[in-house]
């Protein structure tokens, strides 16, 4: 076979193959697809806001809960409730400050826990350097009796004080007296009321007795 016979065939091939792969281009465009392309299934976008879900809701982060009783303080960790000599003195103001014979909101600590509290009210009675020595109220009634009378039940000495502004439904008190806690003055919120001279002489006269 001569060269010019090799070079005839080479022609017909190469036109052959061209009409080939013609023909396979328009049939592909024809059905969407461009030649020697190959379809890759599309991925969905992961959804936003941190969802893990398949359902497509979104993340709400962290449960955050309120009212959780912990220490609102910043001026570091409780040292633990006055067990001191304590000097009794009586001189309300209602300058803003917490003066002893005050009736103030704060953070009381639970006995069992520092770290756990609740905001009531307080009688003033003393300062122990930064801190605010303070006695806590409560309605909850504890012994009977009048005004001045002090009993002690399982784990705690109370005293009637009867009702005052302190109590916005006008509701009798009673007061702790073994027990002298420290209140972060950051933590007060705000003077209720001043506790009556008599009442409070009653008070430093039992407290720590």
């Amino acid at each position: 076979m001569n060269w010019k016979s090799l070079v005839n065939r080479a022609a017909r091939i190469g036109v052959r193959e061209g009409l080939r792969y013609l023909r396979q281009s328009q049939s592909k465009r024809k059905s969407g697809t461009a030649p020697g392309r190959t379809d890759v299934p599309r991925q969905s976008p992961a959804p936003q806001g941190g969802s893990t879900g398949t359902s497509g809701s979104q993340s709400n982060g962290p449960n955050r809960s309120s009212g959780s009783g912990e220490s609102p303080r910043s001026g570091g960790a409780y040292p633990g409730d006055f067990t001191g000599p304590l000097k009794v003195s009586y001189s309300p103001d209602l300058d803003g400050e917490a003066d002893p014979g005050e009736v103030v909101w704060g953070w009381i600590p639970f006995e069992e826990d520092y770290s756990q509290g609740k905001d009531r009210p307080s009688l003033v009675v003393g300062r122990d350097g930064k801190w605010v020595l303070a006695l806590m109220l409560t309605s909850k009634d504890h012994i009977p009796g009048g005004v001045g009378e002090v009993r002690e039940d399982r784990h705690a000495r109370w005293m009637n004080i009867g009702s005052g502004d302190w109590d916005s439904q006008g509701r009798p008190s009673e007061i702790r007296l073994d027990r002298v806690i420290r209140l972060d003055p950051t933590s007060i919120r705000r003077e209720g009321a001043i506790m009556p001279r008599e009442v409070f002489d009653h008070v430093a006269k039992n407290v720590g007795a």
